[in-house]
């Protein structure tokens, strides 16, 4: 974040002190890794649970891909969400990073990912496995929208476990108080912010589990949609959530990006006008195949 936000060096008493550790396990000193991340825990659940639902779907006559086809569409997501979300962290909001040091791309370990990159790596993937598979590019987003919220539901959580990207400064009964670390005297000492919105969990929920929820009742009609429904009422649903979302997290670059926006909030726009193009896309194919 480009200020620095205020900070005690005793907490508030009157709230919860986050005192989690980011680690799930921690290597001996010397180790050539710090440990078990969260993090990385979170990105391993979220394709774990895409991989069961694509072999689900694929069971049922839900999807076109075979498990072989399934496994090489599950590895290009995989760098769609790594190389997207790192590229878009990048972009979007670190740019200077990009500049002084452009390997720093491939230091993932140093934290720094975009869901909205991520989206777009994500889409580079289903465009690429739709050609290679000979299969539909709207009925296999229409199946990625159905894998991605779960993933967004566990990154959310990590976030909160990491205790990064909080949220605004209140003082509702749930708030949080997260620690801060900060250079004193040469020195780096932990201090403590005002109590805050979680604002992590907020999204974990919204971005997360109702749109987990929202996508499988929609995708196990037994009228299937129009291909390309499911992922345009998901970009929609997703771009609407993050709006709300980004009301209570304290903004990534510290001040209005555009026409008073967050830049979460501006992006969302741009994703919500590409979620009604694949709507109007789905209903001008779906139109022209009943004609025929």
């Amino acid at each position: 974040m480009s200020t620095v936000p205020a900070t005690t060096s005793v907490p508030n008493p009157d709230f919860w002190l986050h005192d989690l550790s980011p680690f799930l396990v921690r290597f001996p000193e010397g180790f050539f890794l710090e440990g078990i991340r969260w993090y990385g825990v979170a990105y391993l659940a979220g394709f774990v649970v895409g991989a069961w639902l694509l072999n689900l779907y694929w069971r049922r006559g839900r999807s076109p891909l075979d498990p072989e086809a399934q496994t090489n569409f599950l590895l290009a997501l995989i760098v769609g969400v790594l190389v997207g979300g790192r590229l878009g962290y990048m972009f979007f909001y670190a740019p200077e990073m990009l500049v002084e040091n452009p390997l720093s791309v491939f230091q993932v370990w140093r934290g720094g990912m975009a869901s909205h990159g991520g989206m777009i790596g994500v889409a580079v993937a289903a465009w690429w496995t739709a050609r290679r598979a000979r299969c539909g590019f709207l009925r296999l987003a229409d199946i990625v929208a159905t894998l991605a919220p779960a993933g967004l539901f566990f990154g959310r959580v990590a976030n909160f476990i990491n205790g990064e990207l909080w949220g605004k400064e209140t003082d509702v009964a749930w708030a949080v108080v997260f620690p801060y670390r900060v250079s004193l005297f040469g020195n780096e000492v932990v201090r403590y912010l005002n109590p805050r919105h979680p604002s992590q969990l907020y999204e974990a929920a919204i971005e997360g589990l109702l749109l987990l929820a929202w996508t499988q009742l929609r995708f196990w009609k037994k009228k299937p949609l129009p291909a390309g429904q499911l992922a345009g009422e998901t970009a929609l649903l997703y771009a609407a959530g993050r709006i709300v979302c980004e009301v209570f997290r304290e903004p990534d670059a510290g001040v209005s990006f555009i026409c008073g926006m967050a830049r979460g909030q501006f992006f969302s726009v741009l994703l919500a006008l590409a979620g009604v193009a694949f709507i109007v896309s789905s209903r001008v194919f779906a139109a022209k195949r009943a004609a025929d």
